[in-house]
């Protein structure tokens, strides 16, 4: 029985964009009529069973007619030649000389009802795959295969809710609201829901609509520490600082383990003035702060707080603590070669804005810091 093992690149195969697709020609050739076993094989140790398909139509044709061939190269879903050309290089590097033969097909999905092996449940496959790609952070393929799925349970909240992640996280903040407010319309209760559309508003700059659907969220449930966070973050964007650190303290009362609630915390506090209250909250969050988390944002916001308290000995400890992390950030550096600059050791400080120049040669604030410490030296 062929088989077609599909990878992330033929999401289009996989959705029923599309279908058509090659190969490089096997030692037992498709013919019309054969039976495909089409399986996804993203993991390496994970083959599973995606549906069965007949194929319709196979050509044989030479690396060269191939490439040559604009229609074949459209309907394959290449924009160009040149793109399928490296595509196939890079997936058979010993199958590319002119004269090497590949077939072309195409083939139509069966109905389960008419499938020779086992069936699956071809929904949550493929669902599972696409959980996959979402944790991998593709999200434009993701969303793809969710929405494939859906079109077995177009009524499937948890799907709708994923697309409008998968959407949001592409900045297609309009089509992910469409998507979270029809889950609404089917599960009106989930509190969940409201504040993602709140979220989707506050990513797009609309922070006023944002707090209308906060509102909503909170009317569900008024201890929820992820909306009272949230709430927190949209009063931030409004301006309303002491509004703001209300609903953050609101959410430590609940739950005072979340790294990023403190750090939102001591960023509000600095807004305010507040600095020395900053640091403790700071401190807090790095405290709090697992080995996967990437924690040099804080520390470098720490360093920053404590560079505007005049503190500048213990600014640079922090901003090293930031570099062992993120080792070539621009603006780490360059604030590290201003709290230099404080203590007047202009070569420490000359020092930071070259290592800029070397990775950024066009730093604006490099350069002109750099200099300053020439004139001083």
């Amino acid at each position: 029985m062929p088989t077609l093992l599909l990878s992330n690149k033929d999401i289009d195969l996989i959705s029923g964009k599309r279908n058509t697709t090659i190969r490089r020609l096997w030692k037992n050739p498709l013919y019309p009529g054969d039976r495909l076993y089409c399986y996804w094989n993203i993991l390496s140790k994970e083959r599973e069973k995606l549906f069965e398909a007949e194929v319709n139509h196979v050509e044989i044709k030479t690396f060269k007619e191939i490439r040559e061939d604009p229609q074949i190269i459209e309907k394959l879903g290449y924009k160009n030649s040149r793109e399928l050309e490296a595509d196939l290089r890079k997936t058979y590097p010993n199958n590319t000389s002119d004269d090497d033969k590949f077939q072309v097909f195409d083939f139509h999905k069966l109905h389960v009802s008419q499938w020779e092996g086992s069936a699956i449940n071809q929904k949550n496959i493929i669902i599972k795959k696409a959980d996959v790609l979402f944790d991998m952070g593709n999200y434009q393929q993701s969303s793809i295969c969710y929405k494939t799925a859906l079109e077995y349970d177009p009524d499937d909240v948890n799907l709708l809710n994923r697309i409008g992640d998968n959407l949001s996280r592409l900045g297609q903040f309009g089509d992910a609201i469409k998507h979270y407010k029809k889950a609404i319309k089917l599960n009106p209760d989930n509190e969940y829901l409201y504040n993602n559309i709140a979220i989707a508003y506050l990513n797009k700059g609309e922070p006023e609509k944002a707090l209308k659907f906060n509102n909503q969220a909170l009317k569900i449930n008024n201890h929820n520490p992820t909306i009272l966070y949230w709430r927190g973050l949209i009063y931030e964007m409004l301006n309303d600082f002491e509004t703001a650190l209300k609903f953050l303290d609101k959410t430590i009362q609940i739950d005072d383990k979340s790294p990023d609630v403190w750090n939102e915390r001591a960023t509000i506090l600095n807004m305010m003035d507040r600095g020395e209250e900053a640091l403790q909250s700071y401190d807090k969050s790095l405290e709090l702060c697992l080995d996967d988390h990437d924690d040099s944002n804080i520390w470098a916001s720490k360093a920053n707080t404590l560079l505007g308290l005049y503190r500048y000995e213990e600014a640079i400890e922090c901003y090293d603590k930031a570099l062992e992390v993120d080792a070539e950030n621009p603006i780490i550096l360059n604030n590290k070669g201003v709290a230099y600059m404080e203590l007047d050791e202009f070569e420490k400080a000359k020092e930071c804005f070259s290592k800029v120049l070397i990775l950024y040669p066009n730093n604006p604030d490099a350069q002109v810091l750099r200099e300053v410490c020439l004139d001083n030296l």
